[in-house]
């Protein structure tokens, strides 16, 4: 693996390639540090070995950090990470909630086992099957498929995903607003999830969960776009009813919907 820190347009992991931007190039805050830290701790212990590509003060603070602290867990997340300024209102990843977005199929699937799975459990396929497939387009290694993956709760992407493996093909800005239908939204507290035995840290996302989540347990709110209500309300369990929210989408695109989402969580 490659660790490339510099003035990307966000942080993300493809092909076999690290892009960490920096909110404050070139200066490398506390949080940044740990994420690539953490990010090198994952990589080493699936037998992956790595070189960063950065100018050499950063370098050098990343090895000073490293000799200095522990970094197994990076609990001191702020309340606002800015390596993400897509987003029109907010202009960062809000981080007291992260969530799980899946299509409405899937979905009905979650709530009938009670849980969500990663890509090996719920398809049935092995990770070198899953690994191979035309879908994993940023080519991801095997290990990546046994996790159940999450976004911070005020981001687009799962949305976006939901809607790429829809369309079979990266979406426009038409299918992201006129054509837009969203997925189920699973909601989870950050500073709860991150105590799940299984959580794992892995320098990108926010976290990532091996094999499964029971709904019950750890759950905050699960928000429904009301035109999948009558698919989606005969599969809710007694005890997710009152954690099960539809929202009617009223919303002009991707952006205002993650937000009028959002904001319906935080207020509950």
């Amino acid at each position: 693996m490659k660790i490339k820190i510099g003035q990307f347009e966000f942080t993300e992991c493809w092909d076999g390639t690290l892009y960490k931007k920096l909110s404050d190039y070139p200066n490398i805050s506390e949080w940044e540090i740990q994420s690539i830290l953490c990010f090198i701790d994952y990589e080493t212990a699936y037998g992956r070995n790595y070189v960063i590509e950065a100018e050499s003060s950063i370098i050098e603070k990343i090895n000073s950090y490293k000799n200095k602290r522990q970094y197994n867990q990076p609990v001191s997340v702020p309340k606002k990470i800015a390596e993400c300024t897509a987003c029109p209102k907010y202009k960062g990843c809000l981080t007291d909630f992260v969530c799980h977005t899946s299509p409405i199929e899937n979905a009905v699937k979650i709530l009938d086992s009670g849980s969500l799975l990663s890509a090996v459990k719920a398809r049935k396929l092995t990770a070198k099957e899953l690994a191979a497939e035309s879908r994993n387009a940023a080519n991801d290694p095997e290990d990546y498929f046994e996790y159940i993956m999450f976004a911070w709760g005020n981001c687009q992407a799962g949305d976006r995903l939901v809607m790429e493996r829809k369309l079979k093909r990266f979406p426009n800005e038409k299918d992201l607003s006129d054509d837009f239908t969203p997925g189920v939204r699973f909601f989870f507290r950050y500073d709860n999830i991150m105590k799940h035995s299984n959580a794992v840290f892995d320098g990108v996302l926010p976290l990532k969960i091996k094999d499964e989540v029971a709904l019950k347990d750890w759950v905050y709110a699960i928000i429904v776009p009301m035109y999948a209500k009558k698919e989606i309300e005969p599969h809710v369990s007694d005890d997710l009813k009152d954690r099960v929210h539809y929202l009617q989408n009223d919303c002009e695109d991707i952006w205002k919907w993650s937000e009028k989402v959002y904001e319906y969580v935080t207020n509950l």
